[in-house]
């Protein structure tokens, strides 16, 4: 059987919540970092731009490749 008191559990249980409150806005600040799609493009600007111009090379032979399919008959 444990042999804290009343007091000292209420005071673990506010610090357990004080720790846990200081956790949440931590890990929403987190989040919101890791979510904020404008500074991601920012700081992985050079990764977009080579995606973005694959893609658009990648779709443009593809639309290419049928329309001269569509030709040849």
């Amino acid at each position: 059987m444990s042999t804290r008191t009343p007091e000292e559990i209420r005071a673990s249980i506010e610090a357990n919540r004080a720790q846990l409150a200081h956790s949440l806005e931590r890990l929403r600040g987190e989040v919101a970092e890791a979510t904020d799609w404008r500074k991601q493009i920012i700081t992985h600007q050079k990764q977009v731009l080579i995606g973005a111009a694959a893609a658009g090379f990648i779709l443009g032979g593809g639309i290419a490749g049928i329309v001269g399919l569509f030709r040849r008959r």
